[in-house]
């Protein structure tokens, strides 16, 4: 294969507006935090972005051990879906002499009980299959934490899910409006804690909500 310039993204349907596949991550994890970057363009880096943008950089310059001898490895590949509107970078691709493309992502810490990771990697292997008209079963993390890989099998149920949150994302934009925080343990690691204000807001719908109740006419 040819190496994908990255005007080649273009090639993404015009349509509708493009999601980055990075969105999927950020919406699976918090909704209001995907919004926060994507409609109000906030974003502040914490201890947990700066590994996490180190670990990418890392990737970009280190040399890449690959999982199959004699493999082509492709860095920071331009990838792209007309069919769901996607557009975004994957850290490493791996072409095997077999004809396998499997695409690996790199996270800076450990496996996380949520599958925001997954659905990322399906995302990107899902833009590989579209790009290159062929299958692309499976991928991985890469967990600097652990300095493992977790093999992901892109089954067709991940696939529907990444087809949901791709759906529900766009709503959202097209809504421009953000939606309520979560106000759970995911938090406190947040690096948009202090703009989304989870506990003031959720405060503030609670005191919506009593003074509804105390005051409404027809109670």
């Amino acid at each position: 294969m040819d190496k994908i310039s990255r005007s080649d993204v273009l090639k993404v349907s015009k349509s509708v507006d493009p999601i980055n596949v990075s969105a999927l991550n950020q919406y699976s994890y918090c909704p209001r935090r995907c919004a926060l970057i994507y409609i109000e363009s906030e974003f502040l880096d914490n201890v947990h972005t700066s590994r996490g943008n180190a670990e990418h950089d890392r990737v970009d310059r280190a040399s890449h051990s690959t999982s199959k001898d004699g493999a082509r490895v492709e860095y920071a590949l331009p990838v792209w879906s007309e069919r769901l509107g996607l557009i975004g970078k994957c850290d490493v691709v791996e072409f095997w002499l077999d004809g396998t493309v499997y695409p690996v992502e790199y996270k800076h810490g450990s496996k996380k009980q949520r599958e925001n990771d997954d659905l990322q990697l399906a995302a990107q292997a899902i833009c590989l299959g579209e790009m290159l008209g062929k299958s692309v079963s499976h991928g991985a993390i890469f967990h600097a934490g652990s300095k493992r890989r977790r093999e992901i099998a892109v089954t067709s149920e991940l696939v529907g899910r990444v087809e949901k949150a791709v759906t529900e994302i766009r709503a959202m934009l097209s809504k421009n409006e953000l939606p309520p925080p979560v106000n759970d343990h995911r938090c406190p690691q947040c690096s948009l804690r202090d703009i989304c204000q989870p506990r003031a807001v959720c405060e503030q719908v609670a005191a919506r909500g009593l003074r509804a109740m105390l005051f409404d006419p027809e109670a």
